[in-house]
């Protein structure tokens, strides 16, 4: 059972990290490498406490999450450990004759006092992915994990007790009434990942402070099988991805638009998929992850009703466990297309083309992810029309295993970016400095400007 952090608690490491701040330790370069060295050493150090406790509160593999959670950690540390010197670095810009002899540069300078929050479905990489961006950013951080993985949150609290202290890093744990507290609190940045409801609680509580934030939302992401596909690399792909983390994965395929020419090839292709995935039963399969808890089980489970079930459509309320499940016939204005899935059960759409599927995707929230499968030029021309979080073209899902590509939302799938050098700058000012001499003072800036139809050609 997860303990609220109490209010008192929550007040004392808020301001002792403000002191710590002061104390200008985090500006040094070399002090956020060797937090960052050794976050990297605790994760590897707890591999088992993490992986075990994901398989408790999620039934997930220990080879899924070390694929989907710890690896990705693991990446993103890699990644700053080569590249922070350089992308830290003062960064010098051209200075134009007009302003001669001052020089320009842009400083990366940490935000300050980070409050991040992380939701249950990746719960270790969503919230130590974005630690990673503000140790390297110079910045404190306070993380609040989520509540509904309780052995998760636990071991996450005791890895971070065991390499920081809490005024540099400090978990935070409890329900939605913590995050009120939380929330109550001034930030020098808030990075929250979770639904476009909650963003906007995010949001509307920074905006007292007028806090930047930074919003990793979700929405309805669309996959495109087109006439062009190859259709059977396509239904195993977007089997795999609507599949992982039993679908609840904030870019998972939501609704499928496919050309009516081979939705019958498609339906039969995603069956042998999820064979080959896991097996002729799922529910023995050591791969595939349960819902999270009874109501998000009873609320995934309510859509099947919304179509005719032609592959899966099984269930079990004790296991909380929901076979993937190809649902047709689906009523335009079914809960199962208007709100976000996060689950196994994936809508189908007839289309006619893929102008169709991208006037179906225009019509709607932003998505945070956009899925293709046709011929390259075809889906290029998808991708163009249209705008969404991130994209894949013939494939899902990947495009978040880059850590040299910016991965965030656009509209109602939040703002913001992060991964790699957008970590940093994420949680960091960028701040133009212009130099000037003191052994030249050119007289032509001041009035009563003379000589100024001289000045004049050179502005």
């Amino acid at each position: 059972m997860i303990t609220n952090t109490s209010t008192s608690e929550i007040k004392s490491i808020v301001a002792s990290q403000r002191r710590f701040l002061r104390s200008e330790a985090t500006l040094d370069i070399d002090y956020r490498l060797a937090a960052l060295r050794r976050l990297r050493r605790a994760i590897v150090e707890h591999e088992h406490e993490l992986t075990e406790a994901l398989y408790l509160d999620l039934h997930k593999s220990y080879e899924e999450a070390y694929l989907t959670e710890i690896s990705i950690v693991l990446g993103e540390i890699d990644n700053f450990l080569r590249n922070l010197p350089r992308w830290a670095a003062p960064s010098k810009k051209h200075t134009p004759l007009k302003l001669f002899p001052s020089r320009s540069a842009v400083l990366t300078e940490p935000l300050g006092l980070a409050l991040i929050i992380a939701p249950w479905n990746y719960p270790v990489q969503l919230l130590l992915n974005p630690l990673v961006g503000a140790i390297a950013a110079g910045c404190t951080a306070v993380l609040k994990p989520s509540p509904y993985v309780p052995h998760v949150a636990e071991a996450l609290e005791q890895l971070v007790r065991g390499v920081f202290d809490e005024e540099y890093v400090a978990v935070v744990q409890g329900h939605r009434e913590v995050n009120t507290v939380l929330l109550a609190e001034r930030y020098d940045v808030i990075f929250f990942t979770g639904s476009p409801e909650l963003g906007r609680i995010v949001m509307r509580s920074a905006s007292d402070n007028l806090t930047p934030v930074i919003l990793e939302l979700g929405g309805k992401s669309p996959v495109i099988v087109d006439c062009t596909a190859d259709v059977e690399l396509a239904a195993k792909r977007v089997a795999w991805g609507k599949t992982l983390n039993a679908g609840q994965t904030c870019i998972a395929p939501d609704y499928l638009l496919i050309h009516r020419d081979v939705r019958a090839q498609f339906v039969e292709a995603y069956r042998r998929a999820l064979g080959e995935l896991h097996g002729r039963d799922a529910r023995q399969s050591q791969h595939y992850v349960r819902m999270v808890s009874d109501r998000a089980f009873e609320r995934v489970a309510s859509y099947l009703k919304e179509g005719r079930v032609v592959v899966g459509g099984a269930v079990d309320a004790a296991e909380r466990y929901i076979e993937p499940t190809l649902l047709a016939d689906v009523a335009p204005d079914a809960a199962v297309l208007r709100e976000e899935i996060f689950g196994p059960i994936l809508p189908m759409i007839e289309i006619d083309s893929v102008d169709d599927a991208a006037d179906y995707i225009l019509e709607r929230e932003k998505p945070l992810a956009l899925y293709v499968f046709a011929e390259e030029g075809v889906a290029k021309r998808v991708v163009r029309r249209t705008s969404s979080g991130g994209a894949c073209i013939n494939d899902v899902i990947m495009h978040i295993a880059n850590e040299n590509l910016p991965f965030g939302g656009v509209g109602n799938s939040g703002m913001g970016r992060y991964h790699g050098r957008d970590s940093l700058y994420a949680f960091s000012h960028r701040r133009s400095v212009l130099s000037s001499p003191t052994w030249l003072d050119l007289p032509f800036r001041y009035m009563p400007y003379k000589l100024f139809r001289y000045i004049k050609r050179l502005l």
